[in-house]
């Protein structure tokens, strides 16, 4: 349920960024979602006190943070040249290339329920934009694929910190550290936002904050590799959020892979409730 909120939060975020970086430029709007999210959050760091949000390792922090960076810019270097269906397939090999790490970086036991919920839900995922798919992305192409191990990286290290590290404290710093190494490209191109552009950065800040937290809590209870099936689901969250606020109604293959995806997250969840039942 943490990451299934987690995907959903996401999904909203996302919706947000994307009117927002067609005013602004990416970099800028990129550094400005995490320069609000750290305002968002820091009632909570000041109510719990300062002290409280210390780390126990900074430079593990900074070396996420670092390493997210990375990725974003990858995906902003890439989204203007690449079409929603190519980005949308490519993107959902992220979880793949997690359940790889999760095996060879924390020796997690790879069942194949976990493979199989896996290779189905992406399998739901192509049928949904097989048929949209352009083929003509080129380079851009590459960088985005490329964007997708670094990601897995970051939600790798993210699964390592969980280990010492509440979920709180890795949100806070994650604000923090990719605001600092966002900084540098957002001044590139600058462009002072207008008052109803901050309010929008404000929502994102509170959505990507939660996003982060339900994440990082699915992290800190389960495998990482159990949770990748629902990753699945933000295809089902995105064809919702774009029939509801826009009006585009789903497709024919849009609702059969939206049923593929449901039917594999449904059955792995199952399955792994009855694997953590009391025996």
């Amino acid at each position: 349920m943490w990451s299934l909120t987690s995907g959903l939060l996401f999904v909203l975020l996302n919706g947000l960024m994307r009117e927002l970086s067609l005013q602004l430029a990416p970099f800028e709007t990129q550094f400005l979602r995490y320069l609000a999210g750290i305002c968002v959050m820091a009632p909570l760091v000041l109510r719990g006190g300062w002290r409280a949000f210390i780390p126990k390792t900074i430079g593990g922090q900074f070396t996420r943070g670092a390493v997210h960076t990375a990725g974003l810019c990858l995906w902003f270097i890439a989204i203007p040249h690449i079409s929603l269906a190519d980005t949308t397939a490519i993107g959902f090999t992220t979880p793949i290339f997690i359940m790889v790490g999760a095996v060879l970086v924390f020796k997690e036991p790879m069942r194949w329920e976990r493979w199989t919920a896996a290779l189905v839900g992406f399998g739901g995922v192509l049928i949904v934009v097989g048929p949209q798919l352009t083929g003509s992305s080129g380079y851009y192409a590459l960088v985005m694929l490329a964007s997708s191990p670094v990601f897995a990286a970051s939600f790798l290290i993210t699964k390592g910190l969980t280990r010492y590290e509440r979920a709180e404290v890795i949100v806070v710093w994650q604000a923090i550290t990719v605001t600092a190494c966002s900084l540098p490209f957002a001044l590139l191109d600058w462009k002072w936002p207008s008052a109803g552009q901050w309010l929008l950065f404000v929502c994102c800040g509170i959505l990507g904050s939660s996003g982060h937290y339900c994440l990082t809590r699915s992290f800190s209870i389960a495998d990482i590799s159990a949770t990748q099936s629902v990753k699945f689901l933000d295809l089902v969250w995105a064809t919702l959020l774009g029939w509801l606020a826009f009006g585009d109604l789903p497709g024919f293959w849009t609702l059969v892979g939206g049923s593929v995806i449901c039917a594999s997250t449904v059955w792995i969840a199952r399955r792994e409730a009855r694997g953590r039942a009391p025996g």
